[in-house]
């Protein structure tokens, strides 16, 4: 389960980084307007849904080692794309080295100020959950589950896009991306309360675990 976890983690940080350089109209019953949102953000609520279920079962320090873990996988990602800009491509290549450079030339920036707001971001989401999770006494998931996520992702979305738009957009425009990225990861952090509870609820019965117990690794 640990690895399975882990595993999961990083293929969705990984897509993340990927795909972040393109932004992106979300239409939502929620509100009027859509949201305007680095693409990078669909699948990123997950993996703080899934660094909670981590950190429920198997505590602070084995999560933590899966978040440097999605770390060093992203840095290799950062390597790769710089090597494979090296070498021209070959004529009727489908990929041109000029559409090449226009989807990860900026990665290296991208992947840098996620990595910055990942590191922080996730940490603070493990040790809130970790905190909410002993003065409850393993009670209240819908408490650690939210408030870890909510406070992390506003941590984690301004230092994203101050990162990379200060000095780019005016300070009104980082102020809307800001709020539009940070107001779509609350709502989807409440939309899978449920869903962790449903998770919780089948790794305990499977695992034969107490509320508040960990698995033993």
């Amino acid at each position: 389960m640990y690895v399975f976890l882990g595993g999961v983690f990083i293929a969705f940080l990984v897509v993340c980084n990927l795909i972040a350089n393109k932004f992106i109209s979300v239409q939502t019953p929620f509100r009027k307007s859509p949201f305007i949102l680095s693409a990078g953000v669909l699948p990123y609520p997950i993996t703080f849904l899934l660094t909670d279920l981590l950190s429920e079962f198997y505590g602070v320090k084995k999560t933590a080692k899966i978040i440097f873990t999605g770390f060093i996988a992203s840095i290799f990602i950062v390597a790769v794309l710089y090597l494979g800009g090296l070498f021209p491509a070959i004529d009727g290549s489908p990929v041109t080295d000029g559409d090449y450079d226009r989807v990860f030339g900026n990665s290296w920036r991208v992947i840098s100020a996620s990595m910055m707001a990942y590191l922080s971001a996730q940490f603070i989401d493990v040790y809130l959950y970790e905190f909410w999770k002993k003065l409850t006494k393993g009670k209240m998931l819908w408490l650690r589950n939210n408030g870890s996520t909510i406070f992390s992702q506003l941590f984690d979305t301004t230092l994203v896009v101050l990162v990379l738009f200060l000095g780019v957009k005016t300070l009104s425009e980082i102020g809307k991306l800001i709020l539009d990225g940070w107001t779509f990861k609350v709502i989807c952090a409440l939309i899978d309360t449920p869903i962790i509870y449903v998770s919780v609820f089948l790794i305990r019965k499977y695992f034969k675990l107490a509320p508040g117990e960990e698995i033993q690794i």
